[in-house]
């Protein structure tokens, strides 16, 4: 039996880097879930290959009548959700924070924290009703802890989620819904161009590694792991962390 048997989730950008390997992982251990990507192709590759306890709906987190779709298919198909992880995220490409435009920022914002704003509205109501708690875990970053230059906008919209994070556990705390933010350090994701701000070489890859204790970059497989640990009845009495998934990087 899986530690997430019975378990209904919800994962935001889970067609592909770190939240594909959380519904990978959740999969296995008996849960079922809905992807919700605004790439539909993307996300539909994801379900195809996880079988039939997962579910995609293509969706933009930062619209608030596509996350209520979303939410209504979710219950149609599964139930009310008892995990949602918010991780769709964006940022904006490594530069001074002067030549960031102010459409870029509003993207960035409304992708990494509006997006929880609506997921919010759209899931607490639905746990209340149901009275058996749940559990909220937002992907925040070690950039909202530790931030590097040339991100500054991107920083402050995940510093925000770290922060919101641990504003909500305690709102919800009543309610036994547990928030928790997972904080990974950089990855080799589709955003890691973006994040570096230089050409994808092995050798600036190598520079940027050697600012992580542990010697490499977030894997899903590490984003995973602490977000099984966070879904299960073993974490019960954990809310308002902010987890670095980091190699130390915080430190």
């Amino acid at each position: 039996m899986g530690q997430l048997e019975g378990k209904v989730a919800i994962i935001t950008g889970a067609g592909s880097g770190f939240g594909e390997g959380m519904a990978e992982a959740y999969i296995r251990e008996g849960a079922k879930v809905l992807i919700a990507d605004l790439n539909a192709e993307a996300g539909e590759r994801v379900a195809k290959k996880l079988g039939a306890n997962a579910k995609a709906v293509a969706t933009d987190v930062a619209n608030a009548d596509s996350v209520n779709a979303m939410v209504k298919a979710c219950v149609d198909a599964f139930g009310v959700p008892d995990i949602v992880i918010n991780n769709a995220g964006t940022t904006h490409k490594n530069q001074p924070m002067l030549n960031v435009d102010e459409k870029t920022f509003d993207r960035v914002f409304n992708v990494n924290v509006k997006s929880i704003y609506f997921m919010t509205h759209a899931v607490v109501p639905l746990m209340r009703e149901r009275g058996k708690g749940g559990v909220i875990l937002n992907v925040g970053s070690t950039a909202g802890i530790r931030p590097r230059p040339g991100l500054s906008w991107y920083n402050g919209s995940k510093g925000a989620v770290n922060l919101l994070s641990r504003a909500m556990a305690v709102e919800l705390a009543p309610d036994n819904i547990r928030v928790n933010a997972l904080c990974p350090v950089m990855g080799a994701t589709g955003l890691l161009g973006d994040f570096m701000g230089v050409p994808d070489t092995p050798e600036n890859r190598a520079k940027f590694m050697s600012t992580i204790p542990l010697g490499r970059f977030c894997e899903p497989k590490d984003m995973a792991a602490a977000a099984v640990f966070l879904g299960t009845d073993g974490a019960e009495f954990l809310t308002g962390l902010e987890m670095p998934v980091d190699g130390g990087r915080t430190i």
